[in-house]
Formats: C-alpha cells, sequence, structure tokens
C-alpha cells in the first residue's frame, strides 16, 4: 500500500515541478498504475479492512420481521423468539441499528428564552453555618439564600435572606428586582409556601405574591411537583454556587457572606457561557430592554405592625424584642422591618433605628432610650414624694357616738 509521504510526493513531483508520469514512476520505484492512481484520488490513502460479517446477519431479516411488527420489542424477548445461540450483546448491537427505522422519529425540544421574557427563582441551602451574633450560629436551612437568574441573559442574582417568611421573601425578591433594573415578564417558583403552591392542577398564589406581582405588573408560575427541569436554569447555578463560590470561603457574619457573594456574582456575570457563546453582561442590556419597567412605586414589603406601645416601651419581631422611646408610652406606633434594620414611627416622627439582629431570643436596646425611660421613671416618683398631703377634718368621738345611738356616758 502507498504510504501517505509518497503520496504527498508524487502530487508534488506531478503539479510543482511538471514532472512526466514515467519519470515519477522511474524515480520513486512504482508502477505508472500507482502514480494515475495517487493522482486520481480525493484525499491521501488509508487502510480500510474488508467487512468479516456478523453471526447476526444470517438472523436479520427475523429481527426485520419482528421489528416491523412490534418495533419497542426489547432485545431480550428477540433472542428467544429467533432462538439466538450466541451472546446477547451482539443480538443488541445489531437492534439498536435496526429499531429506529421501524420507529417513528422523536426529535427532542431544545429550549429557548426570548429577551425580557422569563426569570426562574428559588431557594439555595448552602452546606454551610453563619456566625449570627451574640454567640448563635445559623444553619443553611435556617439562613437561606434567595436566587434569581434570567433565561435570556443567565444574568444570576442572589442574597442571603434572615428567614423563608413572606416578610423577608419579598424583601429580598423586590432587592433581587431592583437590582437588575426591570422586572421580567414571569417569575417561575417551585412550590415555596410564601409564594404558592400547585392546586386543582393550576398554580395558586399566595395573597401577598397576588399584591406583590400586581404592583409588578407580572405574571408568576409555580411549577408543577416532581419537575425539576422547569427550572434547571436556577438549578444549574445552584451547582455553580456551590463548585464556584464556596470552596475556601469562611464568613464572620451574614453581611460579610452578601459581601462576598456580590463580589463574586459581579465577576461570574462577566464570565464566557459556553451555551450563551458569550457572557451574560454581553445580553443582560437587550434583556432588561425587553422587560417590563420598574413600577413607580416600590411594592410593599418587609415586616409592618401597629401597635399601642405598651409599658415595658418594647416590641417583639421575629423572636426578638426592640426598644423603642418611652416618650410614646401607651400611643399607637407604626413598626417596619427590612433585611437590615427595624424602625418605629408615632405621628411621623422616628421613635426607634435599630439594626435588625439576626440571631433568636434577644433583647436590643437603645441607650438613650434606656437613659430616657430612667429619668421619666425618677421624675414620676419625685412628683408623687412632692404633693402636699391633703387636709383631714378632725371630729370629736361624740360625734360618731351620737351618729350610732351609742350612749358614751354609760359604764
Amino acid at each position: 500500500m502507498l504510504s501517505v509521504e509518497d503520496w504527498a510526493e508524487i502530487r508534488r513531483l506531478r503539479r510543482s515541478e511538471r514532472m512526466p508520469i514515467a519519470q515519477i514512476a522511474r524515480m520513486m520505484g512504482i508502477s505508472r498504475n500507482t502514480v494515475k492512481a495517487a493522482l486520481a484520488s480525493d484525499g491521501p490513502p488509508k487502510y480500510q479492512r474488508a467487512p468479516a460479517g456478523s453471526v447476526a446477519d444470517a438472523f436479520e431479516p427475523r429481527i426485520r420481521e419482528l421489528l416491523a411488527a412490534y418495533p419497542s420489542m426489547p432485545a431480550t424477548v428477540i433472542a428467544e423468539r429467533i432462538s439466538w445461540p450466541y451472546s446477547v450483546r451482539t443480538l443488541s448491537g445489531r437492534v439498536a441499528e435496526l429499531r429506529p427505522v421501524y420507529l417513528p422519529p422523536d426529535p427532542a425540544s431544545r429550549t429557548s428564552y426570548a429577551a425580557g421574557e422569563i426569570a426562574q427563582c428559588d431557594f439555595w441551602f448552602p452546606p454551610i453555618t453563619v456566625p449570627a451574633g451574640c454567640g448563635q450560629v445559623r444553619t443553611a436551612v435556617q439562613l437561606p439564600v434567595l436566587t434569581m437568574v434570567t433565561g435570556y441573559a443567565r444574568w444570576a442574582s442572589a442574597v442571603l435572606v434572615p428567614t423563608r417568611h413572606a416578610e423577608d421573601l419579598f424583601a429580598g425578591w423586590w432587592q433581587l428586582i431592583s437590582g437588575l433594573g426591570a422586572v421580567p415578564r414571569v417569575l417561575v417558583w417551585d412550590g415555596e409556601r410564601a409564594v404558592g403552591r400547585w392546586r386543582g392542577g393550576r398554580s395558586e398564589l399566595s395573597g401577598e405574591c397576588q399584591g406583590f406581582r400586581g404592583t409588578l405588573a407580572t405574571r408568576v408560575i409555580i411549577c408543577r411537583p416532581a419537575d425539576p427541569e422547569a427550572k434547571g436554569l436556577v438549578e444549574r447555578l445552584h451547582d455553580y454556587l456551590e463548585r464556584s463560590f464556596l470552596p475556601g470561603r469562611a464568613f464572620a457574619s451574614p453581611a460579610d457572606f452578601n459581601a462576598q457573594l456580590q463580589a463574586w456574582l459581579a465577576v461570574a456575570n462577566t464570565r464566557r457561557h459556553r451555551a450563551l457563546g458569550c457572557a451574560p453582561a454581553d445580553r443582560v442590556g437587550a434583556d432588561r430592554a425587553a422587560m417590563i419597567p420598574l413600577p413607580p412605586v416600590a411594592p410593599v414589603t418587609g415586616w409592618r405592625m401597629a401597635l399601642r406601645l405598651p409599658r415595658d416601651h418594647y416590641v417583639r419581631l421575629d423572636t426578638n424584642d426592640y426598644s423603642i422611646h418611652p416618650a410614646v408610652i401607651g400611643r399607637r406606633i407604626e413598626v417596619t422591618a427590612s433585611l437590615d434594620r427595624v424602625r418605629a414611627a408615632c405621628g411621623g416622627h422616628l421613635v426607634a433605628d435599630h439594626e435588625r439582629i439576626w440571631a433568636k431570643h434577644q433583647t436590643i436596646s437603645d441607650p438613650a432610650h434606656l437613659a430616657a425611660a430612667l429619668a421619666l421613671r425618677r421624675q414620676r416618683v419625685t412628683g408623687l414624694r412632692g404633693a402636699p398631703e391633703p387636709e383631714v377634718e378632725i371630729r370629736a368621738l361624740a360625734d360618731y357616738d351620737a351618729a350610732l345611738g351609742v350612749d358614751g356616758g354609760a359604764a
């Protein structure tokens, strides 16, 4: 067989040097027919072994008959029907080659997303513990990470939130959406209790979610149970976070976790995605342009309650007690809490502003509130002691005897 090197040299001598075929044959010691064949070939010569045949060739007509009648018949059943005497592995290979001829084509669908169309949301529970302050640590179940990824640009967003309660969920969700700068037209969730559930063959949203999506003018869809493919984008983001973000990191507090997470996401969104052929940062502009603009008024999120301040001038929020200025004891106050602050107002005036504590069962006191309470107690005690005693008339005992009909002179 002519080697590739000789084949290449023959073509060079003929086409570049214009050497006659007979002279090439004499110089290389081969026949002229070999030279002609090398010049006529489309590619370099390669060794091709003649097919030796298979023991399945003699059984192929019967295999085809069975597949024509029953296209999905297993190879093991076919082996029984044709009395196959050899290894079933050889038969399985031949059946796999022939079966597609008798089955109807079944092309797989390819999921694609239009710009601004959709974003998938979920909770990620990283396998870590984070110090929450006051000597407490919180596990992933207690401190979930709210994640969101857009379908078209694959732009990823995430934030650690204190709880899975609706108040904290919607506060974190609004933080992600406002950080994105626009509202996706469809938001997908996987049956989170505070968002909604799948019931009666359709999505059933909670009252809080209805109010939230109404303000944003968007649509929220709850995935069917046991359907992880419906939110494959956010599931892959969770896997990416566990493989790329978590290893080698330590976190001093929830705020430190969020700071490191946001810094990492800023870099991750500029990395090239193989499926996209570019980075999410290159497509997020088109994604935002096709989304719904942010509402002129932000949706109401976070913790909100109105109450009359009791004498101990503390209010409880998420198992923790926060002090309020004692000057408004007995008056109605409005308490609001975001992911990081707890505030109280009375008559439009701010009467408390605390950093929100993520630990549990703690009492948070403002020194100014304690000093004001002490001053009020002292003022009250001093006022009571300094008040003049009331004048009481002193009457003779005989007046009481006369009123009761008693003879005071009797022995």
